[in-house]
């Protein structure tokens, strides 16, 4: 059951929300360095841990802290795991103004705690502990794929927020602040971007020593990867509206030419005749690119039954077919130079097409419906 927070208290008061997933063995270091960081600071704080129903013990752990801590933990049951959700039912579930969410990994320092709170009585919303503005460092012992993979994903979001390290999962703000949560659409793990995009927040950065994990394993997977570029795409739709799409539908676009070129030249190498093997190239591409977009592009819109959908798709591609294929047809047939280039013909005929594709698609296939959570 919800409780209120308390305004009046706001200026003593902390609720630490840290959601967990099979985290049993870093609780109890946690909310000692929690406990060690705070004491002194005169500061009355709750440990609020939201746990995606790991059946790890994480239950009892988290009971026999309470008896001598503020721990508590509250259990997400029968419903999809999820980061951001969990966080979201914490803020809930809390007791007090002031808050601060953090990971259960111990990636996240405790002892900088005390410094986003002060940094929070300044003129902003939320306070971020990030690794990548002056004086931040991140773990040695990251791979140069999980950096590139890092920075890419933060040089992705930068267009919605002004952030050095929008991903950040250790932040600082207080529940008043905050939109109404029933607005909130986020998926995956990146929750403060979330806030920061749809709650407009005024936000600062502190830098802070990101730590890697050195008990337990990491939940990221290319699963987490997807789930964070279909919840970039709703951000994006959200702050730029049908303009954020175009990028988004020719990125999946461009994925999908690869698989019309693959099918083109691989029918022609085994002796299909070329107007023949575009016709054939063109429908494995569709069927990527409706798959892609009802992933990325238009994942936010209400959706139709996939086979619903994906009948409006191949019907719908029928107008894009018939610009691109027949474009490239009569550019080799009556043009000499795309007849002897006709790979510049088929590239031709795939922008004339996609320009046709977008506007069908985000008229007709997809329709103009209002977000929904899934």
């Amino acid at each position: 059951m919800s409780t209120e927070p308390d305004p009046k208290s706001a200026g003593r008061t902390l609720s630490i929300i840290v959601p967990t997933f099979r985290e049993a063995a870093n609780i109890a270091p946690l909310a000692e360095r929690i406990a060690a960081a705070l004491s002194g600071t005169g500061i009355e704080w709750e440990l609020l841990l939201v746990d995606d129903d790991s059946d790890d013990g994480g239950e009892a752990v988290a009971a026999e802290l309470g008896q001598r801590l503020p721990v508590r933990m509250v259990t997400r049951r029968d419903v999809p795991r999820d980061l951001s959700l969990a966080v979201i039912e914490g803020i809930r579930q809390c007791r007090f103004d002031r808050l601060v969410v953090m990971d259960a990994d111990l990636s996240h320092p405790p002892e900088r705690i005390v410094d986003l709170l002060a940094a929070l009585e300044t003129d902003c919303d939320m306070i971020i502990g990030s690794r990548y503005s002056p004086g931040g460092t991140v773990d040695k012992s990251w791979s140069l794929y999980r950096v590139l993979n890092s920075q890419l994903a933060t040089w992705l979001a930068r267009p919605l927020v002004k952030c050095a390290d929008p991903m950040s999962g250790f932040f600082a703000t207080r529940r008043g602040a905050l939109p109404d949560l029933r607005t909130l659409r986020p998926m995956g793990y990146k929750i403060a971007l979330e806030l920061m995009v749809r709650g407009r927040l005024r936000v600062r950065e502190i830098p802070i020593d990101f730590r890697d994990r050195s008990v337990g394993f990491s939940k990221m997977n290319w699963r987490q990867q997807l789930r964070f570029l279909r919840h970039l795409s709703r951000l994006y739709n959200y702050k730029f509206g049908s303009l954020a799409r175009v990028p988004f539908f020719s990125a999946v676009g461009a994925s999908g030419l690869l698989v019309d070129l693959a099918c083109y030249l691989g029918l022609q190498w085994v002796g299909v005749e070329h107007r023949l093997a575009r016709f054939l190239s063109f429908w494995p591409a569709v069927g990527w690119n409706w798959a892609l977009n009802r992933g990325l592009t238009f994942s936010e819109r209400a959706r139709q039954p996939h086979l619903g959908q994906l009948a409006r798709f191949m019907a719908s591609s029928l107008v894009g077919l018939a610009v691109n294929v027949g474009s490239y047809a009569l550019l080799t047939s009556y043009v000499d130079l795309f007849d002897r280039h006709r790979l510049l013909a088929f590239f031709c005929g795939v922008g004339l097409g996609s320009i046709v594709n977008f506007l069908v698609a985000d008229l007709y296939v997809y329709g103009r419906r209002p977000e929904t959570d899934r």
